[in-house]
């Protein structure tokens, strides 16, 4: 899933660091600063709402993942369950109404983690413009 979810991740952070100025930084080294220093004080505080966002996308598609969770996992009754495992055992059982209510859940905690992510995104733009 990390491999999956990964590029949402950069490219969330990718046009926010094309965007930050180098004067920036060169202020900071001018005023003392160390490197170290300067990208926790300088860089990530502007980083940190992109990366957010995009490690909640990230995450957000993990969840949402459905077939190659199933192709992946080893479906070992009773020690390896998953929800896309458990939903399609549902199905087998013809437990329609069981696989139903997962399903809401998962979409309902999809819905959730999308707000959030919405959220994010809308702080991180009062953050760089000021």
């Amino acid at each position: 899933m990390v491999f999956i979810s990964l590029p949402f991740v950069v490219r969330t952070v990718e046009p926010v660091l094309r965007s930050l100025e180098k004067e920036q930084e060169e202020a900071a080294w001018s005023l003392g600063a160390n490197e170290p220093q300067t990208f926790f004080k300088v860089v990530l505080p502007q980083l940190m709402p992109a990366i957010l966002s995009g490690v909640a996308q990230g995450y957000s598609r993990a969840v949402g993942e459905y077939g190659s969770v199933v192709m992946i996992s080893s479906n070992v009754p009773f020690k390896d369950l998953i929800t896309p495992t458990l939903i399609i055992q549902k199905l087998e059982e013809y437990d329609f109404d069981s696989a139903t209510v997962i399903g809401t859940v998962m979409l309902l905690f999809s819905l959730v983690s999308l707000m959030v992510i919405n959220a994010l995104q809308v702080w991180g733009q009062r953050y760089q413009n000021g």
